[in-house]
């Protein structure tokens, strides 16, 4: 595309350069190649126009900004925007073809039940017929189904990815795309120009306030997925909900907890495997069954149902395709195990609340002693956390063990001792303190009976953890399995010295 061509679309003006040709656009001057146009964006603690010199170096044909600083000069055509990552968004969707304008779009968000909620829909509309595609936390999915990382570590990648990753949904047939967007994608404009057909809300609760300030910031940065779509599914059992009724376009309501809506459930059963309820449609009533534990997942079948149902699958084939959902990697999986083994199960849980339900769910199908294993992200991440989440621990479990989890540049230590502090001002001693995760993952599974559950939280489909300054390959179920492995060896040699 000539740069003329892409100001023009971008409602920018253009000095000279309009010649010039354009074949893709970043922000990050070490990603730039031949034909790039190069995003300078002003951060809180680095401007990208001192990179300006290596974008070009590396072929970079032209730079937007938001104005050249005092005595700096341009190698390549300068385009003054207003904002800088807005204009990343949308020079990156012009560049692609607006590919998310090729099929309808359900974007789901959410402090919690965004990844299950968007797995749910995914494998709900292929039921349907549907050739799917996703984008989510575990990576993305062409109507293939095979599992894909994108080249960053978000939720949801930079605007250059997700349109790239658009693009090839488009090109590998898809009809219709589900969006994981978290609230940094949607506060950095990496999905700001994505055409969303469907928002679906899950709830709201303390995350990330490092980076939104207030919940009320958190909120406001959530709710833009709400604005943006003309269809919103939300969620009657949260209370934020009541201000997003007033700036959806059109809405559709779900309650798991006896609220008024639309969509609800009742008479909940919860088995050591699945969860049976009624759900209460606008269509109906029909008997559902999720092969899934946990009572909350009930609320994310709710969401997936509503928003699948926005987009024209009818409820009987909706009911049909719940119960072969085969389960999201690291969201309550249950690591396979020998008879005389306890159950050992990887989750993600690693917010206070998201954790008081994940141990409150197993503790229901749980006999014996219930352990938990969890840490809490170091870092520019959240501190505030770190005490509720010990607290909540060493309240829902039989044992708590604290460990690492992504610490960064922050001392483990100091980690640890906030986890303390939250287990003993709530009065509390069952916790032990153990920094190698898979020393703490080894004692729980070597300390337990077979009738125990042990939880190993925080962690669970990501492939990295984070020490130090080091980022290291990891793989929870392989961990867990690992420690099954040798507790079994232990046994072992102990039955052959008796």
């Amino acid at each position: 595309m000539r740069l003329g061509d892409l100001v023009a679309a971008l409602d920018l003006t253009l000095d000279t350069g309009e010649s010039v040709d354009v074949t893709g656009v970043t922000h990050q001057a070490d990603w730039a190649r031949p034909g790039d146009a190069f995003v300078a964006i002003r951060g809180a603690r680095v401007d990208g126009h001192s990179f300006i010199g290596q974008a070009v170096e590396r072929g970079a044909v032209a730079v937007l900004g938001e104005g050249l600083p005092e005595g700096m000069d341009c190698p390549v055509p300068y385009v003054v925007v207003p904002a800088a990552r807005a204009a990343l968004a949308d020079a990156a969707a012009e560049l692609a073809g607006h590919p998310s304008r090729t099929f309808p779009v359900l974007g789901i968000t959410g402090t919690d039940g965004k990844t299950t909620t968007s797995c749910l829909a995914r494998h709900l509309l292929r039921h349907a017929g549907r050739r799917t595609g996703l984008l989510s936390t575990v990576g993305y999915e062409l109507p293939d189904g095979v599992l894909r990382q994108p080249p960053t570590h978000f939720t949801t990648p930079e605007a250059p990815q997700v349109q790239q990753i658009l693009a090839e949904q488009v090109a590998a047939g898809a009809e219709v795309v589900v969006v994981e967007s978290s609230s940094h994608a949607l506060a950095l404009d990496r999905v700001r120009a994505v055409d969303f057909d469907v928002a679906v809300w899950t709830n709201l609760t303390g995350e990330h306030l490092d980076f939104h300030g207030s919940m009320e910031g958190y909120f406001a940065d959530k709710a833009k997925l709400v604005q943006r779509a003309p269809f919103a599914v939300l969620n009657a059992d949260d209370p934020w909900t009541e201000q997003l009724v007033s700036i959806a376009t059109s809405h559709t309501t779900y309650s798991a907890d006896g609220a008024d809506a639309d969509w609800t459930a009742s008479d909940v059963v919860e088995g050591p495997d699945d969860l049976r309820f009624t759900v209460d449609t606008p269509d109906g009533a029909a008997e559902a069954v999720l092969p899934m534990i946990g009572r909350f997942n009930v609320a994310n079948a709710l969401a997936a149902m509503a928003g699948v149902h926005a987009l024209g699958v009818d409820v009987p084939t909706l009911v049909a395709g719940l119960a072969t959902f085969a389960g999201v990697p690291g969201r309550m999986e249950m690591v396979e195990r020998a008879e005389g083994e306890p159950r050992v199960i990887v989750d993600f849980a690693h917010t206070a609340p998201s954790l008081d339900k994940a141990l409150a769910t197993v503790r229901v199908t749980t006999a014996g002693r219930l352990w938990v294993v969890l840490g809490s992200a170091g870092g520019p991440r959240d501190p505030s956390k770190r005490a509720p989440l010990g607290e909540v621990a060493t309240a829902m479990a039989d044992v708590a063990v604290f460990t690492e989890e992504d610490h960064r540049d922050t001392p483990l230590q100091e980690i640890l001792d906030e986890m303390e502090r939250g287990a003993r001002e709530a009065g509390r001693d069952n916790y032990v303190s153990i920094g190698d995760r898979r020393e703490a993952i080894a004692y729980a599974v070597g300390g337990a009976d077979p009738a125990d559950t042990i939880v190993l939280a925080g962690k669970g489909p990501e492939e990295t953890l984070e020490r130090d300054t080091e980022t290291i390959p990891w793989d929870e179920m392989s961990e867990a399995r690992r420690a099954l492995q040798v507790r079994r060896e232990a046994l072992a040699a102990d039955s052959a010295d008796s």
